[in-house]
């Protein structure tokens, strides 16, 4: 039996019906899940927070007027306010997302143990509720079959730009994220990651020298024995981290 002190009071935020009484009975066999009200629109859900003071929030992505990224922005203002977790149809706002200080990010259909995972996360951030103390981005979330994967910055050793995407390599793994390489750069913490190229970016810890071709051609050397050249643009900054 979970104390009722222990119980996470859950709004549910969706403009279709449907959606909402699926959450409702997803939540219902979660242990510890209580929801204490429902909204089917941004403004109506911040009116509900206010009145309810829930620990929660599944939040739609896309609804009309007031979407979910707008009723986010408005509680990432506040000094105190709960944890959103966003559940949606689109995997291509989870960069958005975290910036906004979300939990999660879970895809629809709704998987009764994803939301638990999920809701795991918004325990775990219970009694905090403040912005992450980092002005960096920590974490991202990467769509991967039927849902995202969540990867620290940390165990991201390189990015390649393809485009509209970018190339996240992860030990022997690459996964592919809507985002611009420039988008992201201004995410990442320049004490861990450097732009050595316009299409890559590199974890600085990942460097372990540079070298010179003799013909005006500078590289990087990989602690995996493999070669990048340094884009011209980006050379002086490259140069400065060795201390050149």
């Amino acid at each position: 039996m979970v104390d009722r002190e222990e119980v996470l009071r859950t709004l549910i935020v969706d403009d279709e019906p449907l959606a909402v009484e699926r959450l409702q009975v997803v939540c219902a066999k979660i242990e510890g899940v209580t929801v204490v009200g429902t909204a089917n629109d941004g403004a109506g859900a911040l009116r509900l927070i206010d009145a309810l003071d829930p620990d929660l929030v599944l939040l739609d992505m896309t609804m009309p007027e007031m979407d979910g990224l707008a009723v986010a922005k408005k509680l990432s203002s506040r000094p105190s306010s709960p944890a959103v977790v966003f559940v949606t149809a689109h995997d291509s706002y989870a960069v958005e997302a975290f910036d906004l200080d979300a939990v999660d990010y879970v895809l629809k259909p709704v998987n009764g143990k994803r939301l638990a995972r999920a809701i795991e996360r918004a325990e775990g951030r219970r009694g905090t509720r403040v912005r992450r103390e980092s002005e960096w981005l920590e974490e991202l979330w990467i769509p991967h079959k039927s849902e995202l994967l969540r990867i620290e910055t940390e165990q991201v050793s390189r990015i390649d730009a393809e485009r509209d995407y970018v190339r996240l390599h992860v030990a022997d793994r690459s996964y592919l994220l809507l985002q611009t390489i420039a988008g992201l750069e201004e995410k990442l913490d320049p004490a861990k990651f450097i732009r050595i190229h316009r299409s890559t970016i590199l974890r600085r810890d990942a460097i372990r020298g540079l070298r010179h071709d003799g013909l005006g051609v500078w590289m990087v050397e990989l602690d995996n024995d493999e070669e990048l050249r340094i884009g011209r643009t980006y050379l002086p900054k490259v140069k400065a981290m060795a201390g050149r």
